[in-house]
């Protein structure tokens, strides 16, 4: 089963936010998450908020049409609740489960219903997530023609035997020829995602996923360890001797492997797990995640963020649509985050960025500990920023517990 969000307090039923967070409505950009449930199956590795056709069943609200009125519905609110403060969007990314399992014109309404609602600036990226095997060159040429400009295949990887494991449906070569078709659609920006660690996955296995992504010249690569949820089908076979699950030193080799074959081929970490061509080509929308920008998630179970609130919606396709066809805020709880939570929030995910941390955010006690982990050769100082190294992307979660009070 997915992953369950935190319990939060109630959120109000008109999705309104306390007034310090709208006085900063317009104080940082704004982004739009839409989330899109549907899959055609269940990746054994998977704990989205997800769901198949025989998941649903014929349940009332769970059909596309009504999905599709719930989200432009949402848009809605979100417009009524940000009012004429808010900014015009400079990112939207839709994801999922598999978006594109959707027409095209379905994903282009939700899209024309932001920039009706909000307006877009004139660079805004717009980015739908994909399997390779989900769509084709007709529904990309449809996609561009719409107003997407960017667009993240979901390769996982170019190994027959790891993509069995991991429950993925297409074939080895797929990812790469659908790169190849998003180009003659005319996307200049594509990215690929690629997860190691697999059980069964071998090191020359990763090279040959590796290779075989950067031979298709995206101009965006993602490689995330695998992490074994629970309550996963995954967790379950590891938990029955199935297979094994991954070590720490198997999952250093192959980051270390991904920065030097990626990096090799010209693209620069710009974050612990992802690398671009160029700055042009970094996700500006995950990007606004690490530095506590605003987004509005718009979709059942997505999270949103305004100001220190953050709030998380209804996670059923039926009772999210059931609430926005009553004229309600699909929110189920939400959190207020004070000074000291934003203050670490930083922390946490600057240091993840290669542009690193103003380390005028620290506490003279955090600071004090700055001079033993740059001694550890974890953190470097760069034009006045903290910056972990490789050895510290390696260890992360490591150097931030070191650093933190």
């Amino acid at each position: 089963m997915p992953s369950q969000p935190p319990e939060g307090s109630p959120a109000p039923v008109d999705g309104s936010l306390p007034e310090p967070a709208r006085a900063e409505v317009g104080a940082r950009p704004l982004g739009f998450y839409l989330h899109v449930p549907y899959c055609t199956t269940r990746c054994g590795y998977c704990d989205f908020n997800t769901y198949t056709s025989a998941e649903l069943g014929s349940a009332p609200g769970t059909g596309q049409d009504s999905y599709l009125a719930a989200m432009l519905a949402e848009i809605e609110l979100a417009g009524r609740v940000l009012g004429d403060a808010a900014p015009s969007v400079g990112t939207i990314f839709v994801g999922g489960g598999t978006p594109t399992l959707l027409p095209p014109e379905s994903l282009i309404a939700m899209i024309t219903a932001i920039k009706d609602r909000f307006g877009l600036l004139p660079d805004a990226e717009i980015t739908t997530e994909s399997n390779p095997e989900s769509i084709g060159p007709d529904g990309l040429e449809r996609l561009r023609a719409g107003g997407f400009n960017r667009i993240s295949f979901g390769m996982q990887s170019a190994v027959e035997h790891v993509l069995a494991t991991l429950d993925r449906v297409h074939s080895p070569g797929r990812a790469g020829r659908a790169v190849t078709e998003a180009r003659a659609a005319g996307f200049d920006d594509i990215s690929l995602d690629l997860i190691f660690g697999t059980p069964g996955e071998s090191l020359a296995d990763w090279r040959t996923s590796l290779e075989t992504a950067l031979a298709a010249e995206p101009d965006h690569v993602s490689a995330y360890a695998l992490i074994v949820e629970t309550g996963t089908r995954l967790a379950t076979r590891i938990r029955r001797g199935e297979i094994t699950q991954p070590d720490d030193d198997d999952l250093a080799d192959k980051y270390l492997l991904a920065e030097e074959l990626l990096t090799g081929a010209g693209l620069s970490a710009y974050e612990i797990s992802n690398w671009a061509r160029s700055p042009e080509h970094r996700c500006r929308h995950n990007v606004g995640y690490w530095r506590g920008d605003h987004w509005w998630g718009v979709g059942p179970g997505a999270h949103s963020h305004v100001g220190g609130v953050r709030w998380w919606n209804v996670r059923h396709p039926a009772a999210y649509t059931g609430r926005l066809a009553a004229g309600e805020s699909p929110a189920q709880a939400r959190e207020l985050l004070d000074d000291h939570d934003r203050r670490v929030e930083r922390v946490l995910l600057e240091l993840r960025l290669a542009d690193g941390l103003d380390p005028a955010v620290l506490t003279e006690s955090e600071s004090s500990r700055v001079a033993d982990l740059i001694d550890r050769e974890l953190i470097i100082v760069e034009r006045g920023r903290l910056v972990v190294t490789l050895r510290g992307r390696l260890l992360a979660d490591g150097v931030i517990r070191d650093l933190l009070d």
